[in-house]
């Protein structure tokens, strides 16, 4: 199954990033691929969630997420991210600084998706 794909959650169509338990590299990987997926819909209508649960970080994994959220912000729409306290709150607020964007942090996927269609 593919870590990037979209699903639908209460009647509405969202982009699932996968990044459960992979490695930091996986992480990277799969970061890179995230723009061109994104910026093939239409600008203002992604629903994304990303879950990073069990993800171990490294500063170049958080660079190319920084990289990824700045070039898909036009396309989204609403964003909200799992973690389970894996992620460091200075990494977190880099992300978010660098790709001037919000991602409201949720503890099961579950929430984090009905976040997205409430």
């Amino acid at each position: 199954m593919d870590a990037i794909r979209f699903v639908t959650h209460r009647d509405q169509r969202i982009l699932l990033l996968d990044f459960t338990e992979s490695t930091t590299e996986e992480v990277g990987e799969l970061s890179s691929r995230v723009p061109e997926v994104i910026t093939r819909e239409p600008k203002g209508s992604v629903l994304v969630v990303a879950d990073f649960s069990g993800v171990k970080f490294s500063r170049e994994a958080v660079e190319r997420i920084k990289i990824a959220t700045a070039l898909d912000r036009p396309h989204i729409k609403r964003a909200a991210w799992v973690l389970t306290e894996n992620l460091p709150k200075a990494l977190y607020d880099s992300i978010r600084s660098f790709s001037a964007r919000e991602f409201p942090v949720f503890d099961t996927r579950e929430k984090a998706m009905d976040y997205l269609v409430s």
